[in-house]
């Protein structure tokens, strides 16, 4: 079932004034400040930062007590820091977020502050908050990127993103309302051979103007059409935006074999917010209105490719200034071919994300198995090893609060995803090492993927 796109877009602009979000204000602006001069940019990213840095200063103690050991107090006050001023600020991690949320969070922020619990592939959950400009902000940001391709709010989209173990009543209700923005969602945690065939009849017969999805799954669901022969008629797709990891070159030429459009890479997460998508230009335009990104070397000293530490212009309701994203990013030095005045990033080089198979054939995007440990207080880093479909090993460094009855809901948790017969091997640790590259993967699967399967996830 699908609905006019008047109708769709009616009924998300309700949605959004029901909630109090200023989501099309919000989108008004952006589709207004991304037409500005580089340099009127920077002014107005200035602007938004001394905005931000004069209520962190009045509101959350922590950043305050930073800003005055700074020595750039008199110059917040009076709503003159400059962007380059930015640096005399020490960065934060995710470990000071953690560890100083009650310092940190603004409670009386205007409309409200929302709790939100993150992972990602960092392996450190972190519980941190948010308000209605930055709920606000990603929206919008996403919505601008998709007419960059000409795709309209309330235009059909299909997500391929991840779904509980089991639908209860609030998501058989928003299953409901995003059929009425005709947003169709399907599970990436449960891509069976015979799910996928079930996904690329559903997407054939929504004929969506845009496909939503975590990168690696999108890959798998092309690998899986070209094994099975299945060329996708969708005369009304314009584009194939992934998300949630980098995307690979042999990645992107398989989807947009199979899919036959563009594909659009976003860069985002959920602590520090919608970054950088891609335009139909081929470049990656960075959120400039809503987002300072530094690129960092170890040394902190501004590199063409290090860490990406930003600042959140939006983050009123729980600050991230100058936070450190662990991220691996790529600075260009080019102006965006279509005129605008947003920044360009090169590439997003970090956060790969392995797949994890159950024993009943189910291919799950790794996030499947993130979401479980990330929600469960007393886990303050975590590592996960897929040795066989029935046997997972699972590293905890705990913290203060772990008890047994967090390790009970760890297998719990486990076990709804993977299957009652999982075998799990529990292990609390002081500390966890790298790989031996040096980098850190949270979760690592031994279970080969098979044929083309194997290569779309590489």
């Amino acid at each position: 079932m699908s609905v006019p796109a008047w109708f769709a877009r009616g009924v998300f602009r309700a949605q959004e004034a029901a909630l109090h979000r200023p989501t099309f204000d919000v989108l008004a602006e952006l589709e207004r400040t991304q037409w500005l001069s580089r340099d009127a940019m920077a002014a107005y990213q200035a602007c938004r930062l001394n905005a931000l840095l004069h209520g962190a200063l009045a509101h959350s103690p922590w950043h305050a007590a930073r800003i005055r050991a700074a020595g750039i107090e008199d110059a917040v006050v009076a709503g003159t820091m400059a962007l380059a001023d930015l640096a005399r600020l020490p960065t934060m991690d995710k470990r000071d977020a953690r560890d100083n949320v009650e310092q940190l969070v603004w409670r009386g922020a205007p409309g409200g502050v929302f709790p939100y619990t993150t992972g990602g592939s960092s392996g450190e959950p972190l519980i941190f908050h948010f308000g209605r400009e930055r709920q606000a902000a990603d929206a919008a940001g996403r919505l601008r990127a998709r007419r960059w391709w000409g795709v309209d709010p309330g235009e059909r989209e299909v997500y391929l993103w991840g779904a509980p173990v089991e639908l209860n009543r609030t998501d058989r209700l928003k299953t409901l309302r995003d059929r009425l923005v005709n947003q169709l969602l399907l599970n990436a945690f449960a891509m069976s051979p015979a799910r996928m065939d079930e996904y690329l009849d559903a997407i054939r017969r929504w004929n969506p103007k845009a496909i939503y999805g975590y990168a690696s799954s999108l890959a798998l669901l092309a690998a899986h059409a070209e094994a099975r022969s299945v060329k996708p008629r969708l005369p009304a797709l314009r584009v194939v935006s992934t998300t949630g990891e980098p995307l690979f070159p042999h990645q992107r030429e398989l989807i947009e074999r199979v899919f036959g459009v563009p594909v659009s890479v976003e860069y985002g997460a959920r602590d520090a917010g919608l970054m950088a998508l891609g335009s139909p230009d081929g470049v990656l335009l960075q959120m400039s209105e809503t987002h300072v990104i530094e690129v960092l070397d170890e040394a902190g000293n501004p590199a063409e490719e290090g860490e990406a530490v930003i600042t959140s212009l939006v983050s009123a309701a729980q600050p991230f200034i100058r936070y450190r994203t662990g991220d691996v990013v790529r600075r260009s030095g080019r102006a965006d071919p279509g005129g605008r005045g947003l920044g360009v990033l090169d590439a997003v080089v970090g956060r790969q994300t392995d797949f994890v198979v159950a024993a009943d054939g189910r291919i799950m995007h790794a996030l499947a198995l993130i979401y479980v440990l990330r929600a469960i207080p007393g886990v303050a880093q975590f590592k996960l090893i897929q040795h066989a479909v029935d046997r997972l090993e699972v590293q905890v460094v705990p913290d203060t609060r772990w008890d047994e009855a967090a390790g009970a809901a760890v297998v719990q948790g486990l076990r709804a995803r993977l299957g009652d017969g999982l075998k799990v091997e529990l292990r609390l640790l002081d500390a966890i090492a790298p790989e031996a590259s040096g980098k850190h993967r949270y979760v690592v699967s031994h279970v080969p993927l098979q044929g083309a399967l194997a290569q779309a996830a590489a």
